[in-house]
């Protein structure tokens, strides 16, 4: 009996996708089904990226059409990742198609190693990333990211990022004299720094640019909503009270200006010793979800407080790429597809796809 199209895309409807929590239909990552006579072929194309999981996917799909009587299928599983619309009146920077922010409303909780595991993340399934270190006064991607030097300058008024596991990276930490020299700037001058960081940058062909952000709601946060194209915010927060309390004026202030949030990472949300196994979440418990619910945005994902990670991204290695097999590279890495995935479910920018119109008198 001849198998029709139609049938094939019934079946797809019945896969579900763990990332997006939605079928493949109605998701719209089936992007072409071809019958011809004995011939089936499904191509799968994913708006986010997730490499790790195209083997599981592809599974899915064959035990789908099997189990609807379609068997010697062949599925294609790839993904494609697209520009979303930023701010309105804000271009977006060449070479770069989507700019994620990662904020918090006070220090000392975990940010910028969620940051760069989260852009390493990005990088492990598939995607093109880099990251800008906006912490003029206090840099520490080099650092987590094992790299140090000078950008190049192979254009006028342009820098070359470094590259560090596979990510490009720039930082006003490669460019002061030393790792302790302090930054003394008033406002304005941080302000300009950060703006020649992120568009003298010649950026190559991103997927996410990824932004550490300096902990609070001042002079850099005001201009990266106001002059840089953000797709997106993370904030990052601890379970305390206290750090929730500044997180939340963090995720007020990207509301203001109509960014949207993307998600909450509760980071040091248990404490497993390390000798005795016991787990403790010294922190409080609860305080990252209560806050989703109220605000009605995701909590993306929670993560220990463990030692590791902290030794991991001293030593220019975080987790992702010390450990790529294990759970804290895992939960690193589920937290990537669900900001990928809020950030697929945005608008697309569609500037590109119109000319411009310019009226003139003649």
């Amino acid at each position: 009996m001849a198998v029709s199209e139609q049938a094939v895309r019934a079946a797809l409807a019945q896969v579900i996708d763990p990332d997006t929590r939605r079928d493949l239909v109605s998701g719209k990552a089936v992007r072409a089904v071809r019958v011809a006579g004995d011939t089936i072929a499904v191509d799968i194309e994913l708006g986010y990226p997730a490499r790790s999981q195209f083997d599981s996917m592809q599974a899915r799909v064959e035990a789908a059409l099997a189990a609807a009587g379609i068997a010697g299928a062949q599925v294609s599983v790839t993904s494609r990742i697209a520009s979303h619309a930023v701010q309105r009146g804000v271009k977006l920077i060449p070479g770069v198609r989507n700019i994620i922010a990662v904020a918090s409303g006070k220090g000392g909780v975990g940010k910028s190693t969620t940051a760069v595991n989260l852009a390493l993340a990005l990088a492990a399934e598939g995607a093109n990333v880099g990251m800008l270190d906006a912490d003029i006064y206090g840099p520490s991607i080099p650092t987590m990211l094992g790299v140090s030097g000078r950008p190049e300058s192979l254009a006028q008024n342009t820098m070359e990022p470094l590259v560090g596991h596979g990510i490009q990276a720039n930082s006003i930490g490669f460019i002061i004299p030393s790792s302790d020299s302090p930054m003394v700037w008033r406002g304005p001058m941080v302000t300009q720094a950060l703006e020649q960081l992120l568009t003298q940058t010649r950026w190559r062909d991103l997927d996410y640019l990824v932004v550490d952000l300096p902990p609070g709601t001042g002079d850099i946060q005001l201009t990266l909503s106001q002059r840089v194209p953000v797709t997106g915010a993370v904030i990052v927060t601890t379970p305390q009270d206290i750090a929730l309390l500044d997180a939340r004026k963090g995720l007020r202030m990207f509301q203001k200006v109509n960014i949207p949030i993307l998600g909450l990472v509760e980071n040091m949300s248990m404490h497993v010793c390390s000798n005795c196994g016991h787990a403790e979440p010294i922190f409080g418990s609860g305080g990252g979800q209560k806050m989703a619910t109220d605000y009605e945005v995701e909590l993306l994902g929670q993560l220990p407080l463990d030692i590791r990670i902290r030794e991991q991204a001293d030593a220019g290695k975080p987790s992702v790429v010390a450990e790529p097999g294990g759970a804290v590279a895992a939960a690193y890495r589920a937290i990537a597809r669900r900001v990928a995935v809020k950030i697929a479910d945005l608008d697309r920018d569609m500037t590109s796809r119109f000319p411009n119109i310019v009226v003139q008198n003649t």
